[in-house]
């Protein structure tokens, strides 16, 4: 199951309390004041696993807490201090106050660790507070509480390109073709009902990650169809390929139907409609004596190309070009 946006608690341990305690030995009646300090609380870290590509393990459990400290001794006994909770997260996962929506960290590299909250202090013992002219303290401090929070996962996934278009564009038969992803594809709406990735081969031992997003209609930015929900698996990717079928139902021209999907992204998000992005057409094989891209490919403000991914048209001059479009961005990045 695919999930990309929990909402959990989490609740650092708190501290163990000092103890009051004096020494009592053989000869030794009124002995000095003993007592440890308490343990510090367990905390709470966020640690990115990128063999994980859902968040499904938060479904079902929606509280996590933190082992308290242990309690200080008498004969300077220190409490042991609570064990911390590891949390596995995906690569790409933004973590927010539920709250206040205000970010709090972004983690994305594999191993990367965040303490989301830490264990409260322990107690000072009453060993602690002797001085030369107080020789039997009796105070001492109660742990210290650890810190609450409820936070949301919200995961983005990392690729390279990513493909735009409506539902039945193609998508998932060009991923399934060119990547070992193996998306289910049918004739119909919205067979794609969570983004899929997958590895694409290039040239020997080079490679890039493409992502195919479930399908966007007029509106998916408000909430209409599926696109809401995964408009932000779109953010991080490096290079959109807009999917359009010529033969689109809804209209007779693929210029409109690429405007209606740039005009879905710039809603959701302005940076993520000036991305750098390819037209694709597809279903190449069906156009017959129609030379739909020489007759469009001048409407379009992005470089264009015709491929069929059934017959395997152009499939390798289309990684070709998205190989070109990704060094330039690195060399762009390097300036």
């Amino acid at each position: 199951m695919f999930l990309d946006f929990v909402k959990i608690t989490v609740k650092a341990g708190q501290g163990g309390s000092g103890c009051m305690s004096f020494r009592r030995e053989k000869f030794m009646p009124k002995g000095g004041p003993d007592g440890g300090d308490g343990g510090r609380g367990g905390s709470i870290i966020l640690k990115v696993n990128t063999q994980l590509q859902t968040l499904v393990d938060y479904r079902y459990h929606a509280i996590y807490k933190a082992e308290r400290g242990i309690h200080g001794k008498g004969s300077d006994k220190h409490g042991r201090s609570g064990k911390d909770i590891y949390l596995q997260v995906p690569g790409g996962t933004v973590v927010k106050d539920a709250k206040t929506n205000e970010l709090i960290v972004d983690l994305t590299e594999d191993g990367q660790e965040f303490t989301i909250v830490r264990g409260g202090r322990g107690g000072r013992g009453n060993a602690r507070f002797a001085t030369p002219t107080h020789r039997s303290p009796r105070e001492w401090e109660v742990g210290e509480p650890g810190e609450q929070r409820e936070i949301v996962l919200e995961l983005k996934l990392i690729a390279d390109v990513g493909l735009v278009g409506k539902p039945n564009a193609g998508k998932s038969t060009l991923l399934a073709n060119i990547t070992s992803a193996r998306p289910k594809i049918a004739d119909y709406p919205f067979t794609t009902l969570k983004p899929n990735l997958g590895f694409v081969k290039y040239r020997e031992i080079k490679s890039f990650v493409m992502a195919d997003i479930p399908g966007l209609i007029e509106g998916a930015s408000t909430g209409k169809g599926l696109g809401l929900q995964f408009l932000r698996h779109i953010e991080r990717t490096r290079l959109l390929l807009y999917m359009i079928d010529p033969f689109d139902p809804e209209t007779d021209d693929p210029v409109e139907t690429f405007e209606t999907l740039r005009n879905e992204l710039a809603t959701h998000s302005e940076t993520l409609a000036k991305k750098p992005a390819m037209v694709v057409l597809t279903k190449k094989d069906v156009w017959g004596d129609l030379d739909w891209l020489g007759e469009l490919a001048h409407r379009f403000p992005y470089p264009a190309m015709a491929i069929s991914s059934i017959a395997r048209i152009n499939l390798e001059d289309l990684k070709d070009r998205i190989w070109e479009q990704l060094q330039a961005l690195d060399a762009a990045e390097e300036k």
